[in-house]
Formats: structure tokens, C-alpha cells, sequence
């Protein structure tokens, strides 16, 4: 049976572990060939590969790429949309925080946030769209934040940033919802906005609340969490995967411009 992403090619930025990974690894399950971008030493960056051909990908690159330089993102978008009929799907995942009150926010760490989790989106946006468009079909999913929707204190450039990746996705949005039409797929630009994710860059996080419970991990978890999320839980990496896998789909032709919170009701309150 045919797979819904077969003949497809899905380029993901920061995809070498965690969220983009298993963004990676959904859209390979539906078929889709995959070129991965991110950091990592030459044993993760095989291991990804890997876990991706693992997952169904019928093809696998990789693009090493610093995103936060305009030629080195010119130069990957013109290898990757020679590949494989072009680039079909774009996922810009990739993205990196520092926390320190604005009085005290080294300029270099506002200057290198903003260039990776901001303009690089841009660089990739301003070479995918116009392809997209001429197909009929395209998707682009720009990995925001729940801090591209409220704010938290230290996180300036971060916040900064993840808003405006939210105000960018829009304007793409309007600007290319036209293209194509229903039986072509249609050309879609989306936000999704992961509040707390359970990756192994929270667990530092948790073993410090689970001190306050005598080591508990799962009160720490829920002391940590419960702060923000009212469900009390963390979502998966492979939660992520699946919303973009259905942000991907037929189904999804006429979903455009929004900025989906995937936070437990964090938003909502």
C-alpha cells in the first residue's frame, strides 16, 4: 500500500536528536525521503540517520549546515531542493536558549538566538515557498514555543524570537494561501508551540524539584510541570511528530497561518 508522503521530500533543521528527530522519524514512517540538518558528532548524526531509515525513509541526507550563516543556508536549500524533486515539506526546528534578565543578556547570545531561531527560518522560508507554489503543494512547520505566545521572565531573546517566528509564519501564510488548491494539497505554513516536552535536556531540571521531595522523581516531574501545564504532563517528542505528520496530510489543505500550542492548557489560562 502506497504510504500519504511516498515521492515526497521533508527537509528538517535541527534533526539529529530530540523534538526534530522524531519529527524526522513521523514523516519517514509516511514515506517521505528525509535531508536532516543539526549538531552532533559523526556517531549521532549516523545514529539518526539510522533511526530515520529505521522508520521508513527511503532516502536519507544529511546537510551540514550553520544556519546562522545566509550563504552555508543558500547553499544547503540549493542541494536539497536538487534532490528528490525539491523540497516538499520544510521544517525549521532547529533553535537554541540562554536565561538572563535583559540588564544582564550577554548582546552575543541576543545576536546568536535571533539568528538561529529567527532569521534562519526566514533563509529557508525565502527559498522553499516559490517552489512549493509552483507545485500546488507544500508545507512548511516552523517548531515556535509556547514563548511565541506568552512570555516568561529571562528569556528575552527567546521569547523575541519564538514570537517572532509565530508573526512570520503568518505572513508567509496569507502569502501563499492561494497557491495551489485542494487536489493539489495547497501550500500551508504553520506554527506549533510545544510548552514542556519530555526530552533529555529537561531531566536536570526534574532531579532539581525532586530534591524538594527527597529524590521523588515523579513529584519533582509533576512540581515542575504542574507550575505551568494544568494537565500536569509533559509531551513526548513522538507527540510533536504526529501533529506535524497531520499538518502534512490532504486533510490538512485548509489549515494555514495558526499557531498550534501543544502546552497542556498553559495558554489557556
Amino acid at each position: 500500500m502506497t504510504k500519504p508522503l511516498s515521492g515526497r521530500t521533508a527537509l528538517v533543521t535541527g534533526s539529529t536528536s530530540g523534538i526534530g528527530l522524531a519529527i524526522a522519524e513521523a514523516l519517514a514512517g509516511a514515506g517521505a525521503r528525509i535531508g536532516l540538518n543539526g549538531l552532533g558528532t559523526p556517531e549521532q548524526i549516523a545514529a539518526a540517520e539510522a533511526a530515520v531509515r529505521k522508520a521508513g525513509a527511503p532516502e536519507v541526507r544529511f546537510f551540514d549546515a550553520n544556519l546562522m550563516d545566509p550563504a552555508a543556508v543558500d547553499a544547503m536549500m540549493d542541494q536539497a531542493l536538487g534532490w528528490g524533486g525539491g523540497v516538499d515539506i520544510l521544517v525549521n526546528n532547529a533553535g537554541m536558549q540562554h536565561t538572563a534578565s535583559i540588564a544582564t543578556m550577554p548582546v552575543e547570545k541576543w545576536q546568536a538566538i535571533i539568528a538561529l531561531n529567527l532569521s534562519a527560518c526566514f533563509y529557508t522560508m525565502r527559498r522553499a515557498l516559490p517552489k512549493m507554489a509552483e507545485k500546488g503543494f507544500g508545507r512548511v512547520i516552523n517548531i515556535a514555543s509556547v514563548h511565541g505566545l506568552v512570555a516568561s521572565i529571562d528569556k528575552a531573546p527567546y521569547v523575541a524570537s519564538k514570537f517572532g517566528l509565530v508573526g512570520m509564519t503568518k505572513v508567509a501564510a496569507l502569502e501563499y494561501a492561494a497557491a495551489g488548491s485542494r487536489d493539489s494539497g495547497g501550500v500551508t505554513v504553520n506554527a506549533i508551540c510545544p510548552g514542556w516536552v519530555e526530552t533529555a535536556l529537561i531531566e536536570p531540571q526534574i532531579a532539581l524539584r525532586a530534591e524538594r521531595f527527597g529524590g521523588d522523581r515523579a513529584k519533582g516531574y509533576r512540581d515542575l510541570v504542574s507550575e505551568k501545564e494544568p494537565s500536569g504532563r509533559m509531551a513526548s517528542p513522538s507527540d510533536i511528530g504526529a501533529l506535524a505528520l497531520f499538518l502534512c496530510s490532504g486533510a490538512a489543505h485548509n489549515i494555514t497561518g495558526t499557531a498550534m500550542p501543544v502546552d497542556g492548557g498553559w495558554t489557556a489560562q
